[in-house]
């Protein structure tokens, strides 16, 4: 990381070609879409979607999206409420320099203020899965899947 510190910022008019312009390692891209599917996620989902750049001094060097209070399976359990991490997009040329980490623990900080008591995350399987990264940060494995993703929890309390 640079000597500023790292801060979660809004996507604004200002930021968002900047934002669009993080682009993860070719052998990632099928394990995390891209930032504009997120901005538009975040624009159709707006109740419960938080998307925030990724900034260190001026630049921007990742993206993150939080989902906010969605019920999990409503069939199943209509009082299974849960926040999370929806997207985490480190630019290539700024991985292995703290910002997932720095981002994760933004997200579940801002989860915390907010009242939650765990944070879930999920990820593609496979090669190259981000899997050791979030289960390095304490996550855990919890069984479930969602759309062919594993899912994983972190005990905010």
């Amino acid at each position: 990381m640079n000597l500023s510190t790292p801060h979660l910022a809004p996507v604004t008019a200002a930021n968002f070609d900047a934002v669009c312009a993080v682009r993860v390692r070719p052998d990632q891209e099928h394990l995390v879409s891209p930032v504009v599917k997120s901005l538009a996620e975040a624009y159709v989902h707006g109740a419960v979607a938080w998307p925030r750049a990724i900034v260190d001094g001026d630049e921007v060097v990742g993206f993150v999206m939080a989902f906010l209070d969605i019920a999990w399976d409503p069939a199943r359990d209509p009082a299974d409420i849960r926040s999370g991490i929806w997207r985490l997009n480190i630019d290539a040329a700024h991985q292995s320099k703290g910002y997932g980490r720095f981002a994760v623990q933004a997200v579940t900080a801002e989860l915390r203020a907010r009242g939650a008591s765990r944070a879930y995350v999920t990820w593609e399987p496979g090669p190259g899965t981000p899997e050791p990264f979030y289960l390095g940060l304490g996550f855990r494995l919890t069984g479930e899947r969602s759309g062919g993703q594993t899912v994983a929890v972190l005990d905010l309390t």
